[in-house]
């Protein structure tokens, strides 16, 4: 597929954080862009808002003329589109050229310098501080991201033509259709187990991905990882953080690399895993050559990315943090940052389960972890792209749990607890639509306050 003779750009499933990133980039080179999504979101707004024609009915009606016309058009699909949908079989039986986000991605940055970003937690934050630091280090970079960076509001960072940064999905196996100069491994824990039946085969997947990297000195991974590379950890590890303090909210702390220790290095992201996280970036953006100072001055500037402990409301007497945590190893994360910056103050954690067999093949993870908070509660299943399964849900997953203060409830009942609620600390946490109620939930808390 040669991209110079597309002119036209049609998404099915244009709403998704990936697909999103890559509708603003073709519309920023040029190219004649629209989609359709199930559902509207501020996602889809923004994306109108830029001139992207979007339309959420599955007609082919609906269609504009020019993404007819199969010579000069490139249909992408996301993987959570269901089989039958109409638009999608119709340009497959048509004869369009149609891709998943996964592959546009690898062509677009074959020819690039490709950083890529893997791990099943951790990849949207690693990423966006990696594009960050080397767009603030003026290098020639595009960064296509999973998640919304504060400091840009958006998911597309730059606008170069010569360095690239990606997240390498695992999901689908997707992340085998890059072609990484550099890149970094969070993390290999179990997900996607509707994907890839057991944990064997999920890291057999990584190991695959890792071998994509030819310089061995050009992989990065999280100490502790069964895989061959440069070792990167919180005291421990060829890139180590060290002398790690809290100062006013920030973490203050060394770097140890190969070649130097970087002193006081500032980075305001509360938890052990946005750490690691930073160090990750810091590594990869080292060896590739951007200066210490470059890069402390950058790590110190990032803001976060949305939907990643992202700070709603911090006032005296109330906080309210929403994170996209949708694993116990995620929500883990979540509750030593919490521990570690509000000890001693009443919190509530508010979860919405993502996917039915996700629930199903984590139930005592989620448990355990959810347990760990001092109240909570739980949301129905988001269900996603999934039909219900016999027996697996929310109260199920509660009856699961060993904390006396518990409780299910529905979105709709949510907002009034929220208003009568004591907490000092309230956390929405999951990864499906309980992030468009966060607008409303901060209001209303403001409002109390």
């Amino acid at each position: 597929m040669e991209l110079n003779k597309i002119h036209n750009v049609y998404f099915v499933g244009i709403g998704g954080i990936g697909m999103s990133a890559l509708a603003r980039y073709f519309k920023f080179i040029g190219k004649n862009v629209a989609g359709y999504d199930r559902t509207p979101t501020h996602l889809t707004d923004e994306l109108k808002a830029e001139g992207i024609h979007i339309h959420f009915e599955d007609r082919l009606e609906l269609i504009a003329l020019p993404f007819l016309n199969k010579e000069n058009t490139l249909v992408v699909v996301t993987p959570a589109v269901p089989k039958e949908h109409m638009q999608w079989n119709y340009f497959l039986e048509n004869g369009f050229e149609v891709r998943k986000r996964a592959e546009v991605l690898g062509i677009i940055t074959k020819d690039t310098y490709c950083f890529a970003v893997a791990g099943t937690h951790g990849k949207t934050t690693t990423s966006s501080i990696l594009g960050h630091v080397l767009y603030e280090s003026d290098v020639d970079v595009t960064a296509f991201l999973g998640g919304i960076v504060e400091n840009y509001n958006s998911n597309l960072i730059g606008s170069g033509k010569t360095v690239t940064v990606v997240e390498a999905d695992e999901f689908d196996r997707s992340f085998l259709h890059l072609y990484p100069d550099m890149a970094c491994i969070t993390s290999m824990d179990a997900d996607h187990l509707d994907i890839y039946g057991d944990e064997d085969a999920i890291v057999a997947t990584f190991r695959e991905f890792a071998d994509k990297v030819e310089d061995k000195k050009h992989l990065f991974v999280t100490k502790g990882l069964p895989l061959e590379g440069v070792t990167v950890g919180v005291n421990g590890g060829d890139f180590s953080a060290e002398n790690i303090r809290i100062e006013d909210g920030w973490y203050v702390f060394d770097v140890k690399t190969p070649t130097e220790t970087i002193k006081d290095l500032k980075f305001g992201l509360p938890g052990h895993h946005n750490l690691t996280n930073a160090l990750l970036a810091l590594a990869m953006a080292s060896t590739y050559g951007v200066a210490s100072e470059a890069i402390a001055k950058a790590l110190e500037t990032f803001k976060g990315v949305k939907r990643r402990f992202s700070y709603q409301i911090k006032k005296p007497g109330l906080v309210y943090i929403d994170d996209y945590a949708h694993h116990p190893t995620e929500i883990n994360a979540v509750h030593q940052a919490v521990s570690e910056l509000y000890p001693g103050r009443k919190v509530l954690a508010v979860f919405q389960p993502h996917l039915f067999s996700r629930t199903r093949d984590f139930a005592d993870g989620f448990a355990k972890s959810l347990s760990a908070f001092e109240n909570i509660v739980l949301l129905d299943i988001y269900p996603a792209r999934e039909l219900p399964m016999e027996g697996i849900t929310s109260q199920w997953l509660l009856e699961k749990m060993d904390n006396p203060n518990k409780k299910l409830v529905s979105k709709a009942d949510l907002i009034p607890l929220l208003k009568m609620s004591d907490a000092e600390v309230i956390i929405t946490i999951g990864a499906g639509d309980i992030g468009e109620m966060v607008p409303e939930i901060k209001k209303v808390l403001d409002e109390k306050n």
